[in-house]
């Protein structure tokens, strides 16, 4: 390997190094990505308070799927910089703008101060925010299956929905602790910029750390023999479009299903079933500090059975159970909310635990980034941003607080024929060409 050290003899104070400023980038850039979700009552009522609660409600998400349908560009220019220069100087730099753009959301006027301009800034802001974003579970994971033993690479890997989740679970627990603390005024007023403004010291942390670490030996040695693509894009599309097209679909399940259950629950459940808002956000704190716990578990079942396998078991357990979870959500009762979401949140796991190492070990090294960068925010775009937006659409046309549980059951049936038709990955000595 032209002198470079083989994964398999990176030390083990290395690897801790490589996980801890994963974890912290990735936490960082999806705490701040989440805050808006959870807030997404009270900003409404910022910038959006001349209409009426449910057509606010759809115009803020709105906002956020747009911010999503950048992504995908952002997974062409990320790609290209973390294939062509190296994955640590991508991660680095969103990182950093993902915290500029969060930071800047906080200091906007509301509607009532600058009229229209309030709700076309936040949009500004919310493009930069998915640019950024596009960048970092790709890159992140990329970083770790690069650097972990072969027999490992699904347990490292699963470090990053570990992460994604734990920044989510933060950001819950900033709305439980301020929506219990503050009145509605007052949280309009001034008490939902606070999230926002934990970006910019949080996020200069994170990019302090990936700063001081050396890229992945794989992208080293094909770096240091000039085996670099100069073109990612173009060599993704004409030698691995079927990869890609195959990515996108098993991509499909987590795109849906993460921010359905972790992201836009709270709203569901304070909107559509009527429970108490503090309620809402405890009952989705609890589901992912428990998602935490079996993404590692995952991880490791991955390692052992194989990626498709446990992928394609997600599936079938959503297809089977996820109306009857949505009919138990509308009893109303607490402790049986609880105990759905984390139950859903568990058989997430299945598949947002094995993703990852899945994705990254589908490409090779020469356009690993751009491949999973690409494939992963187009569906996301597509369908995840749009999530909470096509739930709150659904439930308004139909009539039926059932509509987003449907909608997770076409995801899981088309990501399981993605998985079904792909080749398996785990233990297979990763490709450089």
């Amino acid at each position: 390997m032209s002198g470079q050290p083989r994964p398999d003899h990176v030390s083990s104070g290395t690897r801790r190094r490589v996980v801890t400023a994963s974890f912290i980038g990735n936490f960082v850039e999806w705490f701040d990505y989440a805050v808006y979700g959870y807030l997404a009552v009270t900003i409404t009522a910022v910038f959006f308070p001349e209409s009426d609660p449910q057509t606010g409600l759809m115009l803020t998400f709105a906002l956020f799927a747009i911010s999503f349908l950048v992504r995908p560009l952002g997974g062409f220019v990320w790609g290209h910089i973390g294939d062509r220069i190296g994955r640590r100087t991508a991660l680095s730099w969103s990182i950093l703008l993902m915290s500029l753009a969060t930071f800047c959301i906080a200091l906007i006027p509301s509607y009532a101060a600058i009229g229209v301009w309030a709700p076309l800034t936040l949009l500004a802001m919310r493009v930069v925010q998915g640019f950024s974003a596009s960048g970092e579970y790709a890159g992140a994971s990329a970083f770790l299956v690069e650097y972990a033993p072969a027999h490992r690479r699904g347990l490292f890997a699963a470090v990053v929905p570990a992460s994604t989740a734990a920044g989510l679970l933060f950001g819950s627990l900033i709305a439980a602790v301020l929506t219990a603390n503050l009145d509605s005024q007052q949280m309009t007023d001034w008490g939902w910029r606070l999230p926002f403004l934990l970006a910019a010291p949080m996020g200069l942390i994170g990019r302090y750390i990936r700063t001081k670490l050396e890229d992945t030996p794989a992208f080293r040695e094909i770096a240091q023999e000039d085996e670099a693509v100069k073109a990612p894009v173009g060599d993704l599309f004409r030698k691995h479009w079927r990869d890609l097209l195959l990515a996108c679909g098993a991509v499909l399940l987590n795109a849906v299903g993460f921010y359905v259950i972790l992201s836009y629950m709270p709203t569901y459940l304070s909107q559509e079933v009527g429970l108490e808002t503090t309620l809402s956000y405890v009952a989705t704190t609890v589901a992912l500090a428990t998602y935490i716990g079996f993404i590692f578990l995952t991880g490791m079942l991955s390692d052992r059975y194989g990626r498709r396998k446990v992928l394609m078991s997600a599936s079938i357990l959503f297809l089977v159970l996820t109306v009857p979870a949505f009919h138990l959500l509308g009893t109303g009762s607490f402790a049986v909310i609880l105990l759905v979401q984390v139950l859903l949140g568990a058989m997430l796991t299945l598949n947002d635990g094995t993703l990852p190492s899945f994705l990254a070990e589908m490409f090779p090294t020469k356009v690993r980034y751009t491949g999973f960068a690409v494939s992963f925010n187009l569906s996301n775009a597509i369908f995840g941003g749009t999530a909470p937006l096509v739930a709150t659409w659904l439930i308004a046309t139909s009539g039926s607080n059932l509509a987003p549980g449907w909608y997770l059951m076409g995801a899981a049936a088309i990501s399981l024929v993605a998985v079904a038709l792909s080749a398996e990955t785990s233990r297979k000595p990763l490709r450089h060409a």
